[in-house]
């Protein structure tokens, strides 16, 4: 069994893809649930080279709760160039947290760092969250919506059997300039409308599974300019790796078959990937 980086002893780290031959970026990523270390921490940097070594240059960081979302920002001034930042409250943490306004306010204070490009993760969990938590969970979805606009920083979104209310609540308080949906859960129908209204969609291994055909139309109607990926790791892991540990590495195999259902050739792929990731996060050297 493979430990490279003192990960989870209960899961192999999955095996590192074929390299891709441009850069690319990952989106989303949780990399202190993948080491469980300091945010400097070597084992950070090392998790960061596997993947440069096959084509993942760059990584951002998100949050889900004020303690780690703090933990992040440490690890993008770390990491210059290389790691950005997302901060925010979980939608699933937002009904349980003991002081919600306080945590609100770290996530407030938080996003005005210069190394934090993005509130996230935040949005609706249906899913998880029962409907007496629903009513704090919109609440905590509206107040990162203001905080994003704010500080004029991309919204990711965290959407789980929740898509309508998502799409409504932006439309309600109006969106920030640009929103990202994080692991993207919708039919090719709610692909077109994100479009319409301008929104990114962001594509993890989960649009390698078998079971997952509605996420291939999905990709396959959305413009270009709008598409991203990520892998959520250390969740999430794409085919051919599933029930092994993700990490920033495994996204080759997402872009292939990614760059199969767009019928285009995958160096293109990532450039527009790269170009949107810019786009709508900035600059990671800053």
């Amino acid at each position: 069994m493979s430990d490279r980086f003192s990960l989870d002893k209960e899961r192999e780290v999955a095996p590192l893809p074929a390299p891709l031959t441009s850069v690319c970026i990952d989106n989303h990523a949780h990399l202190e649930l993948i080491t469980e270390s300091e945010p400097d921490s070597p084992l950070i940097a090392a998790v960061l080279d596997e993947a440069q070594s096959v084509g993942i240059d760059r990584v951002i960081q998100v949050g889900y709760s004020a303690e780690q979302s703090a933990w992040g920002v440490r690890c993008a001034e770390a990491f210059p160039g290389r790691v950005l930042a997302a901060v925010a409250l979980h939608p699933n943490d937002a009904p349980v947290t003991k002081d919600l306004e306080g945590d609100l306010e770290k996530i407030a204070d938080l996003a005005k760092h210069p190394r934090v490009c993005a509130i996230g993760e935040t949005g609706l969990d249906f899913f998880r969250t029962a409907p007496e938590g629903q009513e704090k969970q919109i609440y905590s979805f509206k107040r990162h919506i203001q905080i994003a606009k704010d500080v004029n920083k991309a919204l990711m979104i965290h959407d789980r059997d929740a898509h309508r209310a998502v799409l409504d609540t932006l439309l309600e308080v109006g969106a920030p300039e640009r929103v990202v949906f994080h692991c993207y859960s919708g039919d090719a129908e709610m692909a077109r409308e994100c479009a319409t209204h301008g929104y990114y969609l962001s594509f993890a291994g989960t649009v390698t599974f078998k079971n997952a055909p509605h996420l291939r139309d999905a990709l396959a109607v959305t413009p270009l300019e709008r598409i991203l990926v990520e892998t959520d790791s250390p969740f999430l892991t794409p085919t051919p790796n599933r029930g092994l540990l993700n990490t920033p590495a495994q996204i080759p195999h997402t872009l292939r078959l990614m760059a199969e259902v767009r019928q285009m050739d995958i160096d293109e792929l990532c450039r527009a990937i790269v170009e949107n990731t810019t786009r709508v996060y900035g600059e990671f050297a800053r």
